[in-house]
């Protein structure tokens, strides 16, 4: 029986008849509905003819999470007054509650995407609905962008729904060809802010990591929240480690503490989505109840102001969620839980200040996210550059070409950029293109189902109780009990069952090895053996499938490395790795893999400003195996380059970043060592050469020149120089082998080729610049050309006589009108204006001190001397 009093207590029913009319009319709407109104579950049920007087018609709704699939599909199936599998129905990954009756499926994006890819007319469905667009996952910016070009190009008549918890549908409305917005409102009741900062300041996350300090605060503020309010609490953590941790805090509450989140039990989630029995409940919960789950009996919100968003490394290969603030926009959606059904409240953990500060809305993922998987969709649907697809934002072009070369590395598509038949392969398989390749090589070197278990432990990272070494998490999941171990099993079947039913190889019935088809990069298969000799790993020879007689931690490093080629890393002590990738690696201090002379590494985040990465999850592996599984990047060849100062030359036979042979080389190639010379004069400076004093000035004097002067005047500043050695530096640089013969260099000799000789010009360097300049006195000063005027410092007494001030190339010196003592007394640049002016000062504070030489009144009847009186008169 239908519930209709329930469904006539939905608020979006008033905004059902507008959005009919908007399909009607232009076959497109974005729906905006605040979370508790029943868009997730109303509206399908009207647009599928479920309840009122419309046709019957077939909706698929997609749902960003499995949790928020399933608990919408049991939701709309109570209303309905049945169960799960009848005319309301669920896919999941690795579950599928459906019948002959079906009319509504909820399905999650990624199962959306795979049945696109299959069958891009969507037969027999009328409306697709994208559930909660606004939380801008990539796999729902990729469906969106499939479903509008099937709309353009076969499927005109498909309806399209973009439903929205945020009013922000301006984009989605452009996307979808202008496509009208019906706004419906919610029931919302006054919930009053309580902020609840910490008392003492607590460290930023960074990496997944949250202060210790802050989890407990948060605790303490449920408790303070239980004290005070009435109603169930629900708080919101960043991650599953945090709420264990929380919840372990809270033990001894009078209330009933549940933990919600993407691996909790179905059964779990069941009891939470199911109101309370009459005990006063404590939910901690992740981002994912802010909007795709309504949880009964809510009066309180406790909200520690994070969240986790995927952050990818493409320089290193490292990518991962990261803890960061919770935007303004997630933080007004948990607010809003506290009053859905009554007034309520919300205890924010941080100061009011820095609320302002936060970012308004959370980062796009196609922005911050690995967009391998995006990459393969977008090839398999034919457009690899994905430059025609309908999307927010464009994927950002080098994190595309991370993604590009991460496909051609595993022979998922060819040179082109084009899928391969072994692409299409991976892409079916429901698993990062990178666990993809491990599942299908694996299989034919170790079998399908021992390949299959470290897929699965790969796909959904194991508790940290588990520990970081993977052989042992693996025996821990076959023997375990908890959710986890349970989900792993289920898993396991799933892609061993994928992997048995279409073969281990490309799916192609040749029997060739993963790897050796089309499109397949070199050395990519498990069979390849990159000129690494055996290759295989211990235990049994390579590419025989059957993977008896290997142990697991064998299996599990082969598999592990061929998921994670450049994450391969080799020891150099003290718990210490360099991955091939070039970044380094270290293993806490209980680590028992810290002896390992290989591993794979399967999980690893780099904290900000540490140099290397911390290592969550490895495997032990050996030589072999490493080759194995990275061949493609060994390399063997002559390296010349500059390092520790000096030209280093030397054969290397390496995997990436990793040496494996090195041996001198006697007679290195002379451009090669050229090459390696500049790089020392880029890295450390022409300071190299031989500088005497008389380069140095040189040096000055053409830059002066260069730049009141211009052309032909060089331009002799570092960059200029190096830009072109070879028309100042040959032929030295050419003979010189070593530092020490760049130190033999006379940079002055090497800049005078520089000079204008060709236009004559080169013979008026000292009329222009002059090197010094003869004063009153006889004497020849040098000037000074290191700043924006030419220095001359001289003794004020060698100038007497002197009315103008000297130039050089048409600017005036600066003087520094020096004390008989050598010490500054003045400095100008007009000598007829100071000794109009300033002489009187200078002459009445140093005639006293230095009363053997002159100072005359007047200065401009007085010979000029470096003399004292004395001598002046004897001479």
């Amino acid at each position: 029986m239908i519930r209709t009093e329930a469904l006539d207590r939905l608020p979006v029913r008033t905004a059902v008849p507008a959005l009919e009319r908007a399909l009607d009319d232009r076959g497109v709407a974005v729906l905006c509905a605040p979370p508790g109104t029943g868009k997730t579950t109303l509206v399908p049920l009207v647009l599928a003819g479920l309840t009122g007087d419309g046709p019957v018609r077939r909706v698929v709704v997609a749902e960003p999470r499995r949790i928020a699939a399933r608990a919408a599909a049991r939701r709309m199936a109570w209303l309905l007054g049945e169960r799960p599998g009848g005319r309301v129905g669920f896919t999941v990954r690795g579950e599928r509650v459906v019948g002959s009756d079906t009319v509504v499926e909820i399905v999650t994006t990624g199962v959306l995407l795979q049945r696109l890819q299959r069958d891009q007319e969507l037969a027999g469905v009328d409306v697709a609905i994208i559930d909660e667009c606004h939380e801008r996952h990539l796999d729902a910016d990729t469906v969106a962008a499939f479903l509008l070009d099937v709309r353009e190009a076969i499927r005109p008549d498909l309806r399209l729904v973009a439903a929205s918890a945020t009013t922000d549908a301006e984009g989605w409305a452009r996307l979808l060809g202008d496509a009208p917005v019906v706004e419906a409102e919610g029931v919302s009741y006054p919930v009053e802010v309580v902020w609840a900062p910490p008392a003492r300041p607590v460290k930023p996350p960074h990496g997944m990591r949250v202060d210790p300090a802050l989890l407990t605060h948060v605790a303490a503020t449920v408790r303070r929240a239980l004290g005070e309010r009435e109603g169930d609490v629900l708080c919101f953590l960043p991650g599953v480690g945090e709420i264990a941790r929380v919840a372990g805090q809270l033990a001894g509450v009078d209330a009933e503490v549940l933990q919600v989140h993407g691996r909790a039990p179905a059964a779990v989630q069941d009891a939470v989505l199911a109101g309370s029995s009459g005990v006063r409940r404590v939910v901690l919960a992740t981002s994912v109840a802010e909007s795709s789950l309504t949880v009964p009996g809510v009066r309180v919100v406790v909200d520690s102001g994070l969240a986790r968003e995927p952050r990818t490394d493409h320089a290193r290969g490292l990518s991962a969620l990261t803890t960061v603030r919770a935007s303004q926009a997630a933080g007004r959606q948990r607010a809003g839980r506290a009053g859905r059904e009554a007034a309520g409240a919300v205890y924010r953990c941080w100061e009011q200040a820095e609320d302002g500060r936060l970012s308004r809305f959370p980062a796009p993922e196609i922005k911050v996210a690995d967009l391998a998987a995006f990459a393969l969709q977008a090839a398999c649907w034919g457009d690899p550059e994905a430059s025609s697809l309908a999307l927010l934002d464009p994927p950002p072009a080098g994190a595309m070409a991370a993604a590009r070369e991460v496909l051609g590395a595993i022979g998922a598509v060819d040179a082109a950029g084009r899928v391969t038949d072994r692409g299409v392969r991976m892409s079916r398989l429901g698993l990062h293109p990178r666990l993809a390749r491990a599942l299908l090589d694996g299989a034919a070197e170790v079998g399908a189902r021992r390949a299959a278990e470290v897929v699965a432990l790969l796909s959904e990272e194991p508790p940290r109780e588990y520990g970081d070494d993977l052989a042992a998490a693996l025996r821990t999941a076959r023997r375990g009990q908890d959710g986890y171990a349970g989900r792993w099993k289920q898993e396991v079947r799933r892609l061993s069952a994928q992997v048995d039913g279409a073969g281990s190889g490309t799916g192609t019935g040749t029997g060739k090895s993963p790897g050796t088809g089309p499109g397949a990069a070199p050395g990519t298969g498990a069979g390849s053996r990159s000129g690494s000799g055996s290759g295989a790993a211990p235990g049994t020879s390579a590419g025989s499938g059957s993977g008896e007689g290997r142990s697991d931690d064998a299996v599990v490093g082969l598999v592990a490395a061929l998921a994670f080629p450049e994450r391969v890393a080799r020891a150099r002590g003290e718990g210490a790795f360099l991955m091939v990738s070039g970044t380094g690696a270290e293993l806490g201090d209980s680590s028992r893999l810290r002896s390992a002379p290989w591993l794979a590494v399967a999980v690893a985040d780099r904290p900000a400003h540490a140099a290397s990465a911390r290592v969550r999850l490895a495997a032990v592996i050996d030589e072999g195996t490493a080759l194995l599984a990275a061949g493609q990047l060994r390399v063997r060849g002559e390296e010349v380059r500059w390092a520790d100062g000096d030209v280093v030359a030397r054969s290397v036979a390496r995997v990436g970043a990793v040496e494996l042979a090195v041996r001198p080389l006697k007679q290195p190639d002379p451009e090669l060592v050229r090459g390696a010379l500049l790089e020392g004069l880029e890295r450390e400076g022409l300071g190299l050469l031989r500088w005497s004093r008389d380069s140095e000035q040189l040096r000055l004097r053409l830059a002066f020149l260069h730049r009141v002067v211009g052309a032909p005047w060089p331009d002799v500043s570092d960059g200029a120089l190096l830009a072109d050695p070879g028309a100042w530096l040959e032929p030295e640089l050419s003979r010189a082998r070593r530092r020490a013969d760049l130190g033999r260099i006379d940079a002055g000799q090497a800049l005078r080729r520089l000079l204008p000789w060709a236009t004559g010009e080169a013979v008026r360097l000292d009329e222009l610049a002059p090197e010094r300049i003869e004063v009153p006195s006889g004497s020849r000063i040098r000037i000074e050309y290191g700043g924006e005027q030419p220095v001359l410092a001289v003794k004020l007494q060698e100038l007497f006589g002197l009315a103008e001030t000297p130039r050089v190339a048409g600017v005036p010196v600066l003087v520094h009108l020096l004390s008989p003592a050598g010490r500054p007394a003045a400095v100008t640049a007009d000598l007829a204006s100071f000794w109009q002016d300033g002489y009187k000062a200078v002459r009445a504070e140093l005639r006293g001190r230095y009363p053997k030489h002159p100072w005359p009144e007047d200065p401009a009847t007085v010979q000029a001397t470096r003399y004292t009186s004395a001598r002046l008169k004897r001479s």
